[in-house]
Parts: C-alpha cells; structure tokens; sequence
C-alpha cells in the first residue's frame, strides 16, 4: 500500500534523534463519516500512535479541526497523546490568541438562521469558531447555505476556511502549522511526520522542513511531499514507522 519511496522515508525519518509524529483527526486517522460524532480512529492506526508515544525520544499529537474537548471524546487517545484542537489554536493550556465572544455570537446566530429550513445544514459551534456543514445537505441547499455565508462573512473580522463540504469561521488566528512549530519547539523535536487530508492542513505542510515527511491522504493539490490513498493507508503508514523506530 505504500510506495517504496514513502517506505523508505519513513525508515529514514525513523532514525532522527528526537522524533515527532503529528496526524489530523478526520478522514486522515479516522474515515470521513455523514454525522461527525460518529468519527472514530482506526483501531490500527489509533493503536499504532499509541504505541509510537511511548518510544522513547518520540512525541505524538493530533492537531484537529475539532473542539480540544471533542477530540479528547472521540479520539479516546491517552494523555501520552497530545491533543491540539480548532485547527491549531487549542492546547490544553488554552488559546493561542484571546477570543472575540461577541463575533463568535454573532456568527453562530448568523449560520444557525442560514441553516434554518435546509435539511442537512448544520450549525457546528465550537469554542473559537463555528461550521457550517452541508455533507447531508441536497446540492441546491448545500450550495445556497455557503453562498448566503460567504455573503455575511464579508462584515466578519473572521478567518474563513472552506474544507470537504464545510465552512469554519473562527474568531481567531488557527494555523496547523503554527502548531506543528509550537510542538517542535517544546519536544525540541529533529524531524516531525504530519498526515492530513483537507485544506487546512496545507498549512502544516507549508511549516515542514528538508527532514520532515508531509503524508497528504487522499486526492487534491498539495505541498506534501507524499500521498496515500485513505486512512487505512495511514494505518499501514503508521505501523510500518512503529517497526522502523522500534528497531532503531
């Protein structure tokens, strides 16, 4: 499943010193699913991150698009993991920048109206950003909903990013890649592994280094220097580093 050019990247990026292995949660660790609390990691791929943290001089983190306490839920992952939630601006220490309470009103009763009427749009409010999600919405709807957003989004002194079939407006700075920085530096890190699959994790990719390995997982253009096809592909990804690294 993987190319023998990721095979052997990957046993290299094994040898680094002090190794940090980093993934996004949804369709990278965990298949894209129609309700999103139904999302969980794939038993080998979960697994293989857990048993990857506690190698020594190897660090683990899941930087996600969700909320840090969902992602504590649906990850079921350890404390051995970390968790970075709101594409990158939520440690359990708190956000990275101060947030605007009252535009994040504002935008949640601003989608919730748009939602309204449109079965399948849903309103996803989060504590820095609220999506708006059109995945079991009809074409028509899907489409008029994040039109009608885009529109109220221009009086917003929001951060817009568009994913799979979704449209997050956060009220403060997210960058992935900050993240991935952020962890680098407190792991004081040699080479970082980062999987992702959607747009926001372009912004990973861009921070990677000449001895990182960027995994992008499915379709799309990308700056990672890699590709596999799906999270069961991450999986076999994940487990083939956990051997790598175990016999280093």
């Amino acid at each position: 499943m993987l190319t023998p050019e990721l095979s052997t990247a990957l046993d290299a990026v094994a040898r680094s010193p002090r190794l940090l292995v980093t993934s996004d949660f949804d369709g990278t660790l965990s298949p894209i699913v129609n309700n999103p609390s139904d999302a969980r990691p794939l038993p080998q791929a979960g697994q293989a991150l857990i048993d990857l943290a506690e190698l020594p001089a190897t660090s683990v983190a899941l930087i996600s698009g969700r909320a840090l306490r969902d992602l504590r839920v649906l990850s079921s992952m350890p404390s051995t993991v970390h968790l970075v939630g709101s594409h990158g601006a939520e440690f359990d220490s708190g956000f990275s920048h101060e947030i605007d309470g009252e535009l994040l009103q504002t935008i949640t009763d601003t989608l919730t109206a748009i939602a309204s009427g449109r079965p399948g749009v849903t309103v996803e409010t989060k504590p820095a950003s609220v999506a708006l999600h059109v995945r079991n919405a009809s074409p028509t709807d899907g489409e008029a909903a994040l039109g009608e957003a885009r529109a109220a989004s221009e009086s917003w002194n929001a951060h817009a990013t568009a994913g799979k079939a979704v449209l997050e407006f956060a009220v403060i700075a997210t960058d992935k890649g900050e993240a991935i920085d952020i962890l680098r530096a407190e792991h004081d890190a040699t080479a970082v592994v980062f999987f992702g699959d959607d747009v926001t994790d372009e912004k990973a990719f861009r921070r990677l280094r000449d001895n990182d390995i960027g995994v992008k997982v499915g379709p799309g253009d990308t700056l990672a220097g890699y590709r596999i096809d799906s999270p069961e592909h991450v999986a076999v990804a994940l487990n083939h580093l956990l051997i790598a690294r175990s016999a280093t």
